[in-house]
């Protein structure tokens, strides 16, 4: 019998699951459901890349969720898993680290929900399944904004009255969980790059950049809420506050309405008017299609310089995220007016999506780095179980 430790993490359209060992950082197994809904897939494999065989309702994150879990128990039915570590986006205010979850967290944690609609409420439903199907099993909750709450205060303030700062209106951060990863892969693989000063650009349905200086966040795109920084899949990323005003004054929408507005038809969803997904959008020939993907490029190109600005300047950019590890056009566009910053190009590395994509006269290094979350989650959850 091997004891493992399963991850979940569930994104705005995806669950991303992986079982591990309790002694090892390679999965025994991973896969993801994507594109959750009507058109959703379920592609789970073993440690060798043999197929799990699964099927199910993959209409929502919870089904789908449900699909994995009777699939994982029907090909390890004498499965004995140590803890299981979950993907939470808000950890509010004060939580740092990851937390065993406990009834009076997961109340905590729900309180949190409408910081992230889109996300919050599947990564609770992800653990109150898991809970139910495994019980007594550990179960932990690692925090995408725990990263970033070491930021100096002229950093995570909003220009608010500080009475509103004090009851929590403040720049939050999220993909912390990816970034925490990158920054571990460069301390280990480049730590001459690990202890300067990298921008990190997390490009997927969801999206956000980092500024790390010495692997840790000084600076991040996204704020109070996951809609803030660059455009997305669903959501229009920075927005003036004046257009929430007009909305509700001269339109007369409500905050339920506009909420909808913001997080699910906005972003490459609404200019493209098309779909929410690079890929779609790229094998596309509407001119909308290509004002979408310029847009996003353009909003990616100034948030780069906002956080070199933070930093005081750049020793490197990673891309990692979906569209950051795969879109090698869309690498191309971000990068092809950042010549200033001394950003160049390899266009073959960069077709190729090699690790390090920059030309060899570039004087800043670009690389392309797989983001892992699962394994922060899981040596997270592993951790847990050692302490006891």
């Amino acid at each position: 019998m091997t004891r493992a430790v399963l991850t979940l993490n569930a994104g705005s359209s995806s669950l991303k699951v992986a079982l591990f060992p309790l002694d090892g950082d390679t999965p025994l197994a991973s896969g993801i459901a994507d594109r959750i809904g009507p058109e959703a897939t379920l592609r789970l494999k073993d440690a060798a890349g043999a197929p799990i065989v699964a099927a199910g309702d993959l209409t929502s994150h919870t089904s789908a969720l449900a699909a994995v879990i009777a699939a994982f128990r029907c090909q390890w039915p004498g499965l004995d898993l140590a803890a299981i570590g979950h993907r939470v986006v808000h950890g509010g205010i004060d939580r740092t680290g990851p937390e065993k979850v406990t009834d009076a967290l997961l109340t905590d944690l729900t309180t949190l929900a409408h910081f992230a609609p889109l996300h919050q409420p599947h990564n609770l439903a992800g653990i109150r399944a898991a809970m139910a199907a495994f019980p007594g099993v550990p179960q932990v909750a690692c925090f995408d904004t725990a990263f970033h709450r070491g930021q100096p205060f002229i950093a995570d303030a909003y220009a608010l009255p500080r009475a509103l700062y004090a009851e929590g209106v403040r720049r939050y951060g999220f993909h912390g969980l990816s970034y925490d990863y990158i920054a571990g892969v460069l301390a280990k693989t480049e730590p001459q790059l690990g202890a300067g000063r990298v921008i990190v650009a997390h490009l997927g349905n969801g999206a956000s950049l980092c500024a790390l200086e010495q692997g840790r966040s000084v600076a991040t795109t996204m704020g109070f809420s996951a809609l803030d920084g660059v455009p997305m899949g669903t959501r229009p990323g920075q927005l003036d506050p004046g257009v929430l005003l007009y909305l509700m004054d001269q339109k007369g929408m409500s905050a339920t309405a506009i909420s909808d507005l913001l997080y699910r038809q906005s972003g490459l969803l609404g200019l493209s008017g098309l779909s929410n997904d690079m890929r779609t959008l790229e094998a596309s020939d509407t001119p909308e299609a290509a004002e979408a993907i310029d847009h996003f490029a353009l909003r990616c190109q100034m948030e780069i310089g906002s956080m070199a600005a933070a930093l005081g300047g750049i020793d490197a950019l990673v891309f990692c995220g979906g569209i950051g590890e795969n879109a090698r056009h869309v690498r191309s566009r971000i990068c092809a007016r950042l010549l200033w910053m001394g950003i160049e190009l390899d266009p073959g590395r960069n077709a190729a999506n090699a690790r390090t994509i920059s030309a060899d006269r570039s004087h800043t290094k670009v690389l392309v780095i797989p983001t892992n979350e699962e394994l922060v989650i899981a040596r997270a959850a592993r951790k847990a179980v050692v302490a006891g």
